[in-house]
């Protein structure tokens, strides 16, 4: 059967994120992560795509993206090409060419509603490998959008983007600080499931409107013959302030 097409909308954030096959490895060098860099900076000046946030771990990657009005139709193109032209220049580079897939298969994604939950998803991708006990502070990994940021002149950073909310003035040490285990279980369902992550009215909204009603649902059940918003009462896991 066929995948459904996903659909994307101008004037909204959306986390991406894709994995290596089998959860390999596709970063093991310093040189891998900043030719990735390379090609993540040409996507988005050959597609225009805004680039709010991005941290890249060894394993997988974490995008922010902002499509401008009329650019939702864009995420998709800017995704492929950026997963397949990283694949051909990684394979080219290791003498893998023909030796099966880098990725996982195609990226997730979920749209983020557009207020504090946006800083919430904001810190969930540039603490990622803080979380993950690769560095004692987040700002001091090298590989993602906090560290540019504090380390690189904005007028040499031209391919990140600005945000849709302002950026908090402790924002670093709201980075530092790691959410509650209901927040953190929230943010990585919705990764895991594609769900809309915002208030319940508007996630019961925007999957209504994207078509996303079945990440609303729980796994491993027939669906559910009542409301979406019936079904987000039994499987959301409430997100606790920023």
């Amino acid at each position: 059967m066929a995948r459904a097409k996903r659909r994307f909308v101008g004037n909204q954030v959306y986390h991406v994120l894709n994995r290596g096959n089998g959860r390999i490895g596709i970063f093991s060098a310093a040189e891998d992560y900043q030719a990735f860099e390379a090609i993540l900076r040409q996507a988005v000046e050959r597609f225009s795509m805004p680039l709010c946030c991005y941290c890249l771990m060894p394993n997988h990657w974490h995008l922010c993206v902002w499509p401008r009005q009329g650019q939702g139709e864009d995420v998709s193109a800017f995704m492929q090409w950026l997963t397949l032209t990283h694949t051909r220049r990684w394979h080219a580079c290791h003498g893998t060419t023909g030796h099966g897939h880098l990725y996982q298969g195609r990226f997730k994604s979920f749209p983020v509603q557009g207020d504090g939950h946006i800083l919430k998803v904001f810190r969930y991708v540039e603490q990622n490998a803080l979380r993950a006990k690769l560095v004692s502070a987040a700002e001091n990994w090298p590989y993602g959008s906090l560290w540019r940021r504090e380390h690189v002149p904005l007028a040499d950073r031209p391919w990140l983007s600005d945000w849709p909310v302002p950026q908090p003035s402790d924002w670093l040490e709201s980075v530092n600080r790691i959410p509650d285990a209901a927040q953190l279980e929230a943010l990585r369902l919705a990764s895991q499931r594609g769900r809309p992550f915002g208030s319940r009215a508007w996630t019961v909204d925007t999957a209504s409107r994207l078509g996303l009603e079945s990440s609303l649902r729980l796994r491993g059940r027939p669906p559910l013959k009542r409301s979406a918003a019936a079904a987000l009462e039994v499987d959301f896991t409430p997100v606790k302030g920023t």
